[in-house]
């Protein structure tokens, strides 16, 4: 698994490369909260802000809850419901997303128990808008249907402990790639984006983290030029079990 990550990485670098792609910079920040509950069920609850390189403004914003079934101490099914609004520079305005999310997690330590590897695997169903302009008015004509897979790919590598605390220092490699399926009006590519994320973290107790990266996330369109944006990532991610307080 991880010389397919690495394998997947190399190609999206290369791609980037070999052929006429607009580069471009951003600035991620992302929280994400995982609520444990009761001994079976929890809930999600993220929020990211993908910000241009100057920060003046977000190119997209995402809104994202779920309910989650703990199926073992390592394994969970979650789903439920997204807001997206994605900036689109042609008509200066946003238009919205609203989608459907399914995923199953299985988290595996190992290296006495001081790395962690994640799988993820994740369906979406897509309702994304469709607007024109007629007369000089921005309309909404509709809403197009996309069905699209994730499988992500995410180690956790322990560098050191801070003496005298509870903190830990580590190094985060992952990679994410999205595939459409079925007849997408949306994006007709069968490859739909790739993201590759290093950086680095720090651990409070294995319930609050925070993480700084640099993502290289390739996006591939059907009608113009694909994109290849290099992006600071900032997440703060919360994984909290209620059920001890």
């Amino acid at each position: 698994m991880k010389r397919l990550l690495f394998v997947v990485s190399l190609l999206f670098f290369c791609l980037s490369y070999s052929q006429e792609i607009r580069q471009q910079q951003r600035v991620w920040f992302a929280y994400t909260g995982q609520y444990k509950v009761s001994n079976r069920l929890g809930y999600h609850l993220e929020a990211q802000f993908r910000m241009d390189n100057e920060l003046q403004y977000s190119k997209q914003n995402l809104f994202r809850m779920g309910a989650i079934y703990y199926l073992s101490a390592t394994k969970s099914f979650t789903a439920g419901y997204v807001l997206i609004n994605t900036f689109n520079d042609g008509f200066d305005d946003y238009f919205s997303e609203n989608r459907a999310w399914e995923q199953y997690q299985h988290n595996h330590k190992w290296a006495n128990a001081k790395n962690t590897i994640v799988h993820r695997f994740r369906l979406e169903q897509r309702w994304v808008e469709q607007r024109t302009k007629i007369d000089g008015s921005l309309i909404t004509i509709g809403r197009e249907y996309q069905n699209r897979f994730r499988y992500l790919n995410r180690n956790l590598f322990h560098l050191l402990n801070i003496n005298k605390t509870n903190y830990e220092v580590y190094a985060v490699l992952q990679n994410e790639l999205f595939l459409c399926i079925g007849n997408n009006k949306i994006n007709k590519n069968f490859i739909d984006q790739n993201r590759f994320l290093l950086g680095l973290g720090v651990n409070y107790e294995n319930t609050i983290r925070f993480e700084l990266g640099y993502l290289n996330h390739y996006v591939t369109s059907s009608s113009v030029r694909d994109d290849m944006n290099h992006t600071v990532s900032i997440a703060l991610i919360q994984n909290l079990d209620l059920t001890k307080h």
